[in-house]
């Protein structure tokens, strides 16, 4: 859902999560936080990726990102006693997620979201996309792109649930395997007020 005003954060800081909107219902209540992704960070946060996708994104992908200067978030989690995060931290919490962008002129396209398998189907991929589409507003974008794999069913209709809508195929887009690659549907959403829901 995008909200019909500009966030506190429009000139470009990450938002506190409250801006985002609530946290996912059924999600564990602990304190959260987005923060940019820094090179210090690049280990955990390709553990993460390696261990959501079967073609994950390289630590050198990542890192190239990074010295382009598309804006990438984490989001992150205090621990709950008893609990250990892994990958580990040097702080201590959660690295329950992330996302990789690339802001256009009038326009931002959605690289790479990944959310933790152990924080998987609790919302907030969700909740990620919600920030990104604010911020993204607030950087005066009108649309908020992205690829995603054909086959990727649930991912899909995530983003049509939030409001994305398939724009046009790209072939051949992805890997699949060492001699076939995969299409991605490009999907596409209006971030102007008009059509904020």
């Amino acid at each position: 859902m995008v909200s019909t005003t500009l966030p506190t954060w429009a000139s470009g800081l990450w938002p506190a999560p409250t801006e985002a909107g609530p946290a996912p219902a059924g999600a564990i209540d602990r304190p959260i936080a987005f923060e940019p992704m820094s090179e210090a960070d690049l280990d955990a946060v390709h553990a993460v990726e390696t261990s959501a996708y079967g073609h994950p994104w390289t630590r050198k992908h990542l890192r190239d990102s990074l010295q382009a200067g598309y804006p990438a978030v984490m989001l992150l989690g205090e621990a709950l006693p008893g609990e250990h995060p892994h990958p580990p931290r040097a702080d201590g919490r959660w690295l329950m997620g992330y996302f990789v962008a690339m802001h256009g002129v009038e326009e931002v396209h959605l690289l790479n979201i990944t959310v933790s398998p152990v924080h998987q189907r609790q919302g907030w991929a969700r909740f990620m996309l919600q920030a990104l589409a604010l911020w993204s507003r607030g950087q005066g974008a009108h649309t908020l792109w992205l690829e995603v794999r054909e086959s990727n069913a649930p991912a899909r209709r995530l983003y049509e649930r939030c409001g994305f809508q398939a724009v046009g195929v790209r072939r051949g887009y992805y890997p699949l395997t060492t001699l076939q690659r995969e299409d991605a549907i490009v999907m596409s959403l209006r971030l102007d007020e008009r059509a904020a829901t």
